[in-house]
């Protein structure tokens, strides 16, 4: 190889190619931390309803660290989940110093008994919010679920002028819903969409022809229901929709 003026050329070549690389490498790394490049502005890219300034200067007072190029984009992701209302961020630099942050917050559903919250995915969170909503109460797990079955019932219950107040799932899988009027519907285990649009269906000449209010509602009959009012210790029969008793 010594003898080989060609190869020691070609191999001083590559030698000087590396080092300018390596070089270039560095000063673009230290040019990367320098003063230059300063974060100017956080950007919202659209209003939050529930989180607030406070809340998002309190946790970017410690999670913005660094210039433009050197942002923790995880570390500052993560500050914005601890903030109680967030439930997703998208984060996005915009040359020349800005960051743009975009927010989607929980849409609360319903109280989870008397815990948390339930958003409109169906998930759990904790946060504080002082507007009606209707009460979860059910095991772990069965949110989301309830968040399914709640929205059924509320578009039912609305043909009717009724809307749900209090949603209940026993460890057993048994379902009670309670309206805003005060009655309670038994709907057991099984069929439980079945045995409530029969309800429905069968409420304006029913229920609502009742001159006294009911309170109580068991709709685990094949083919009709029972109610209960305030004067009456026992269950008294009610015609379903085939007008058949229950």
């Amino acid at each position: 190889m010594w003898d080989r003026p060609d190869l020691l050329n070609s191999a001083a070549s590559a030698l000087y190619g590396l080092g300018a690389l390596l070089a270039f490498v560095v000063v673009i790394a230290f040019t990367l931390r320098l003063p230059a490049f300063p974060l100017r502005e956080i950007r919202l890219e659209s209003a939050p309803v529930h989180v607030t300034r406070d809340d998002i200067e309190r946790r970017m007072s410690g999670a913005i660290r660094g210039n433009f190029f050197t942002l923790d984009l995880e570390s500052i992701r993560a500050s914005f989940m601890r903030i109680p209302w967030v439930r997703k961020v998208e984060l996005r630099r915009q040359w020349p110093d800005r960051l743009e942050v975009t927010l989607e917050e929980h849409v609360p559903l319903a109280r989870w008994a008397t815990a948390a919250l339930v958003n409109t995915h169906g998930e759990i969170f904790e946060a504080q919010y002082t507007g009606p909503l209707p009460v979860f109460v059910g095991p772990e797990g069965a949110a989301k679920e309830m968040a399914i079955q709640y929205e059924f019932f509320r578009r039912g219950l609305s043909s009717i002028r009724q809307r749900p107040a209090r949603l209940l799932v026993s460890p057993r899988r048994a379902w009670r819903l309670k309206l805003e009027s005060g009655i309670t519907l038994e709907l057991g285990r099984e069929h439980i969409e079945a045995r409530f649009t029969r309800f429905v269906a069968a409420y304006e000449r029913t229920l609502a022809t009742l001159d006294q209010d009911v309170q109580y509602v068991d709709l685990r009959y094949a083919n009709g229901f029972a109610v209960r009012v305030p004067s009456a210790r026992a269950r008294e029969p009610a015609r379903g929709h085939d007008g058949r008793t229950g």
